[in-house]
């Protein structure tokens, strides 16, 4: 993994907050190059920690201990802006309108390499591990539905569900950390990108009962 220095001016202190969440966004750019340019704008007053390219070649642009600004309008767990507690690492991808597609290998391999340190350094819950849709569904899809979460999950960095049967409704999404004031059409769609990405419907059914159940332990069920 190949790692090159891209300082951005846009961050900020974390106001003593502890760094316990991973949050994964894709650019969405027409380029890699051209979102980088944009992290590194102090006029564009966003930033992240990372970027990940394609290639696996990764640009830091903020130190883990400064607070980043990369998730904006957001919610987890009953606490907002999660920026204050978060590592954010975008990755090189355009937007759906621009052609989104699969994640080639080499980034795939680079990047469990980054998260991996990181979640062990800040010892990173598991289900603290998210994409930029599941702490702001309302307003982001990244990193999509052709994400790989369960490779990522099986090396350790977040989790995969196993599905149970389960009769429990969408309203206990909030029970695992989504956020219990944005449409609940638009908070079931960014758990199915995350944990059922093959059918985004929008619609809780049995499927997506037994895997949330699957996240929230036996005494869910």
């Amino acid at each position: 993994m190949r790692s090159v220095p891209r300082p951005s001016p846009n961050h900020d202190d974390r106001g003593g907050a502890a760094i316990d969440m991973l949050v994964l966004h894709y650019t969405g750019m027409t380029s890699g190059a051209a979102a980088i340019e944009r992290l590194c704008d102090p006029d564009a007053k966003v930033s992240a920690h990372y970027t990940m390219d394609e290639d696996g070649t990764v640009y830091a642009h903020v130190p883990e201990e400064r607070r980043a600004w990369h998730a904006g309008v957001s919610h987890w767990a009953g606490a907002d802006n999660v920026n204050f507690r978060s590592i954010g690492i975008e990755i090189v991808n355009p937007v759906h309108e621009f052609g989104y597609r699969a994640f080639p290998e080499a980034q795939i391999v680079a990047l469990i390499n980054l998260c991996g340190g990181i979640v062990a350094l800040h010892a990173i819950p598991a289900s603290r591990v998210l994409g930029h849709s599941d702490v702001a569904p309302a307003r982001k899809d990244d990193p999509g539905e052709l994400f790989p979460w369960q490779r990522l999950a099986e090396a350790g960095i977040g989790v995969w569900p196993q599905g149970v049967k389960s009769d429990l409704g969408a309203e206990a999404l909030t029970r695992y950390g989504y956020d219990p004031n944005a449409p609940q059409d638009k908070v079931v769609t960014a758990f199915q990108r995350h944990f059922r990405p093959k059918s985004l419907t929008g619609q809780w059914d049995g499927e997506c009962a037994g895997l949330l159940a699957g996240l929230l332990g036996p005494q869910s069920v």
